[in-house]
């Protein structure tokens, strides 16, 4: 009798589907860890936020109606929840080797193989939800292209004053009169006055650590002298040797300073001729995620070399990245790609959130549904090819993050 894809119990709807949820939350990346997740009735997310907090019941006369209340600085959000999915490719070869009798050495290198795989595809879903969360709370907006085509904008509406580009002189990379404590003492002052929430988790990356770890005022406050056994540099787990960013915390009131030097990689292929030396309007098959002045780095795949050069500008409608400078080499159409390696955090923003208000989360993620059986959160599924025989296998998600407390985010462009 003809074995098929049954016989793989590897492949097993089931089995790929468990694997799948072993990877949901990494604990490499903290926000999407750092807030729950609920279901949507349908892919139309609407919410509402509002901006204030702390009320107080009025007192009025025994049988008096009592006054009427709602939420201060209420808003009214929709938006289409985003889709996002990618598939892979399984040849012949391949599925033999997984259920090859007989052969417990190549079956146990193709399992490895699918499990590296299959990790490698889930880690790249939970990258884009990340990468919603990041936008959402540190810039208030983001952009993504639903089922159409169109391209949608989900504007959860910051107040400015919670979004501050400090002036050149106060710059904390070389402000000559940077206040990085003061900068952080406003801010938080600033939460705690707009909604009533406690500063409990500031975010940035470890170049944002160094101007901190490099302050001469923090540095004289954490002197042993001054400040508990001037542990600094003492059983620092980061990528700055020495640093401790748990007493940089303790120093600064804030329960987690957390250090997220977290990043994600966009691909895209190149699909017009490069010519070293003239061509600055790179045609790629998708460039949406690309961001102006981020390093687009060239890849030659048959020369296995590549260069970088700064991103001017992105032209989604015409399929094109720009740099400032024209690539020295040049590159093929279809073969050669480009890409770029950014942080979550930027190198120039420090972040500080309040998670709660009134014991409320500020924030949460909603699954919509999506495939025929109204499925909620990601998925995985397959589709068997029969010439040449292999099998596709694809990973999905449909959601969006959202944000109840608009005033509870204050962020800092510090360089």
């Amino acid at each position: 009798m003809p074995r098929g894809l049954g016989d793989i119990p590897d492949l097993r709807l089931d089995v790929l589907q468990n694997f799948v949820t072993t990877f949901m939350a990494p604990p490499s990346l903290i926000l999407m860890n750092l807030f729950s997740d609920s279901v949507s009735p349908s892919s139309t997310i609407k919410w509402e936020s509002q901006r204030g907090g702390r009320g107080m019941t009025p007192f009025v006369p025994p049988g008096a109606p009592a006054p009427v209340t709602a939420p201060f600085g209420v808003a009214v959000h929709s938006a289409e929840a985003a889709y996002w999915k990618e598939k892979m490719y399984f040849d012949e070869e391949f599925l033999n080797n997984l259920r090859k009798e007989g052969t417990e050495s190549e079956y146990l290198d193709a399992q490895a193989r699918l499990a590296r795989e299959l990790a490698g595809l889930t880690n790249r879903s939970n990258r884009r939800k990340e990468w919603m969360f990041t936008k959402m709370l540190f810039t208030g907006t983001f952009t993504y292209a639903e089922r159409t085509g169109t391209k949608i904008a989900v504007d959860y509406k910051l107040p400015s004053a919670h979004l501050v580009t400090l002036a050149a002189a106060y710059k904390w990379s070389d402000g000559t009169s940077r206040d990085i404590i003061g900068n952080i003492i406003d801010g938080k002052k600033q939460v705690k006055e707009d909604c009533g929430g406690e500063v409990d988790i500031a975010l940035c990356n470890s170049t944002v650590l160094k101007y901190l770890a490099r302050d001469p005022e923090l540095l004289t406050l954490l002197q042993k002298s001054a400040f508990g056994s001037g542990d600094l540099f003492k059983g620092a787990k980061n990528k700055i040797v020495g640093v401790n960013p748990k007493v940089l915390g303790a120093l600064l009131d804030i329960n987690n300073l957390v250090i997220y030097d977290e990043q994600f990689e966009v691909r895209a292929y190149i699909t017009g001729a490069v010519t070293g030396g003239t061509t600055e309007a790179i045609p790629v098959d998708n460039p949406a995620d690309f961001e102006a002045g981020e390093t687009l780095r060239f890849h030659d795949v048959s020369a296995a070399t590549y260069e970088d050069e700064t991103i001017a500008s992105i032209d989604v409608e015409a399929g094109t990245v720009t740099v400032s400078t024209a690539p020295t080499a040049s590159f093929k159409a279809g073969e050669d790609y480009v890409s770029q390696t950014s942080y979550f955090i930027p190198d120039t923003k420090f972040t500080m959130l309040a998670s709660k208000v009134d014991n409320q989360n500020i924030a949460e993620y909603k699954q919509a549904p999506f495939a025929l059986d109204r499925h909620y959160g990601i998925k995985t599924d397959r589709h068997e090819e029969w010439d040449p025989e292999g099998i596709w296998i694809r990973v999905q998600d449909k959601g969006l993050p959202i944000l109840y407390q608009r005033d509870a985010t204050y962020v800092l462009t510090v360089a």
